[in-house]
Parts: structure tokens; sequence; C-alpha cells
């Protein structure tokens, strides 16, 4: 059996979802991963494990703002209030 490192795109691959996915639950959820310079690298066997024990689960409910039984949660990391346009004020 092939025991080599994954990367974010493979990972999000075999998982169907996207890296910015991959890269939310690295941060948020406790996604089994490990940093090699400024890689991330994965192992299938710590990442099946992880969604088996339901890892996967809690990231999903809490990315579509949902949290047990329907509850509302706080916005995401990738969730921002719009920024204040900045001009050059009178007289361009």
């Amino acid at each position: 059996m092939e025991d080599r490192w994954l990367s974010v795109e493979e990972i999000a691959d075999y998982l169907g979802v996207s890296k910015d996915t991959v890269y939310a639950w690295i941060t948020t959820k406790g996604m089994p991963a490990h940093r090699v310079g400024r890689l991330w690298k994965f192992k299938k066997e710590a990442v099946d494990t992880w969604v088996q024990s339901g890892g996967a689960e809690a990231a999903e409910a809490s990315s579509k703002g949902e949290g047990p039984a329907g509850t509302a949660t706080r916005p995401g990391p990738g969730t921002r209030k719009p920024r204040a346009r900045l001009g050059r004020g009178k007289g361009r």
C-alpha cells in the first residue's frame, strides 16, 4: 500500500470539496494536516479517521451557518463586512 503525503489539491479531489474548504477545515475544524515549508500535506488514513469521527460533518454544518438543530452560528473566517470605499475627498 502506498503511504505518501498528499497535497491540498489531491486531498480536496479525494474528498470532493474545494481547496478553500480544505484550508478552512484546517484552521477551524482541526483537520489533520502538516505544514512542510509553506505547503500543507496530508496522510489519507488520518483524514479518513477524521471524517469518520465526524470532523467533516461538523464543518459542513458550520459552513452553512447552522449549528446543532439548525441554530445560527457566527460567520466563518471567510465572511467579512464590505470595506468602506476610500475616496479622495472633495475636488478630486
